[in-house]
């Protein structure tokens, strides 16, 4: 009997299958710990909280950051994730040389409904292991916000966050990179609909 495993991927590998044309544009693949993950479609609620942090976000961190939506944070060795957000240091040539690396990332936001495991299962060890200090998960189940501080490693080798702090949907939030700039979150999350 012979066992089948799964083909990890290194991140060249990934790199040379994205230069290839493997992917499609529309495919919406993130590279996380050697796997190709299918992101999941986004539902209105989804859609509707990304457009409103569109509104919000660049005036609220406007020159002092460069805001990201959906496009990739390469994690060594085999992550390169694309997270709904990313306020990532500013740098000269914008990131044409390549894609931002965990030092430069300043807060990562997920917004999550039918993806919320798999950004709290995955994503947070996959975040904190690369030392990136400060996640929010915009938690649309639930209704209101997750923000994760404090990367750690347990005696077990786990990683995680020290620190979550759940902020309801009519509260301000200050952002970790720059305390002085707060969300005002009944911008954010989307109305629950009355029937």
């Amino acid at each position: 009997m012979s066992l089948t495993q799964a083909k990890r991927f290194s991140l060249e590998e990934y790199r040379k299958l994205t230069d290839l044309g493997f992917f499609h544009e529309d495919d919406h693949i993130e590279l996380i710990n050697g796997e190709l993950i299918q992101m999941a479609s986004k539902g209105t609620a989804h859609a509707t909280c990304l457009r409103k942090l569109l509104k919000e976000l660049p005036g609220i961190i406007r020159d002092r950051a460069t805001l990201q939506s959906q496009a990739p944070i390469t994690i060594p060795p085999n992550s390169e994730p694309e997270p709904d957000f990313a306020i990532i240091k500013n740098r000269s040539d914008d990131y044409l040389s390549a894609h931002p690396s965990p030092a430069d990332v300043l807060l990562v936001m997920e917004i999550a409904d039918s993806s919320l495991t798999y950004d709290q299962d995955i994503k947070i060890p996959l975040y904190a292991q690369a030392g990136i200090s400060d996640y929010w998960i915009f938690n649309l189940f639930d209704n209101y916000l997750e923000c994760y501080g404090e990367p750690y490693q347990d005696s077990q080798g786990k990683y995680g966050y020290a620190n979550k702090r759940i902020v309801l949907p009519n509260q301000l939030i200050a952002l970790p990179c720059f305390p002085h700039l707060s969300v005002d979150l009944n911008q954010v999350f989307p109305a629950k609909p009355n029937y």
